[in-house]
């Protein structure tokens, strides 16, 4: 059986859609990634699943059970980390587990070992009686990760789990989430906008506007592309994606304030690049194919781009509002 399984779900607010008649499935013991640009569709999507948001259309089941119609029973099978913090700072580590637990029923007579268990696992056991408030960004999102586990859910789900943490933390952080493979029968479902983070998912979905545009694992998209990134600076812009057209057959455009195509052997292509462009380089980068990539590949644009125009859209669409 499934972990997850979902039949053209789809979301709609007003005249905007949020999520456009998505479908996928996710193995059991699997770690599936959702990665897209912020507004993308990521955590409505996650909402749905987890029974916070009603779907508009379509259907979906987590660990066997339907989001619409069975929603006790897979709340009773989740764990959910939340993108924005939901601890009581006021309360310790042990106080805020203890009153988790008793909101999922968790037997009185295992509570003081499993709490034990999922804060040892997160290295926050020493830190059981302190109060949250005191906590680092850091401390508080693996403390979020184990009030997730303590009720021994089969499938969680983490939003963004590291955004708004420095890189050492993020580490650190999916450093705990590995160990999940090692010490709970669990399926793990995860939202990111960050390349290196979607690395460790055994298959991502790419997902822009709404929609899913491919799914496969991290290795087997990076090797669909087959080209390698090559990115240039010029004092002429536009003159040098004509000339790529017109010279050498590529479709070039800019991305992240550079000139960017792929091309097979880039780094042998770079000097008949200097030799025949005919607009003179400031500098030149290649790289082989990255997830980064991937996500332009598909989507005809940087996921930093994507947030970009995303961003600028709602800014549209809050000055029409005013």
């Amino acid at each position: 059986m499934t972990a997850i399984e979902v039949k053209g779900l789809s979301k709609t607010y007003g005249k905007v859609e949020a999520v456009k008649g998505v479908a996928f499935e996710v193995n059991p013991g699997e770690v599936f990634g959702f990665l897209g640009p912020n507004g993308a569709g990521k955590t409505t999507t996650i909402s749905m699943l987890c029974t916070l948001v009603n779907p508009t259309g379509g259907a979906a089941t987590v660990a066997g059970y339907d989001v619409v119609t069975e929603r006790d029973q897979v709340r009773r099978n989740i764990g959910l980390v939340f993108q924005d913090p939901t601890l009581d700072g006021y309360l310790t580590a042990e106080q805020n587990l203890r009153f988790h637990a008793e909101l999922y029923g968790v037997p009185k007579e295992v509570v003081d070992e499993r709490m034990r268990q999922v804060l040892e696992m997160v290295a926050l056991w020493d830190r059981k009686d302190g109060k949250v408030n005191t906590f680092s960004g850091g401390m508080k999102r693996r403390l979020e990760i184990a009030r997730g586990l303590l009720h021994s859910p089969r499938v969680l789900f983490l939003d963004e789990p590291t955004v708004g943490l420095d890189p050492q933390t993020r580490s650190a952080i999916w450093g705990y989430i590995n160990k999940l493979r090692d010490t709970e029968d669990i399926t793990i479902f995860m939202t990111t906008h960050y390349m290196d983070e979607a690395e460790y998912c055994d298959r991502i979905a790419i997902i822009d506007h709404g929609e899913i545009v491919v799914i496969d694992s991290p290795e087997a998209l990076k090797a669909s592309i087959g080209k390698d990134r090559v990115q240039i600076v010029t004092g002429d812009d536009e003159r040098a994606i004509a000339e790529l057209r017109d010279r050498f057959g590529i479709e070039a455009a800019v991305r992240e304030g550079q000139v960017t195509f792929g091309v097979e052997g880039g780094e042998s292509f770079v000097p008949r690049l200097f030799g025949e462009l005919g607009v003179p380089i400031k500098a030149v980068s290649v790289a082989r194919p990255s997830l980064d990539d991937v996500f332009m590949n598909y989507t005809g644009s940087t996921i930093r781009d994507a947030e970009a125009e995303s961003a600028t859209a709602w800014m549209r669409a809050i000055a029409r509002g005013r």
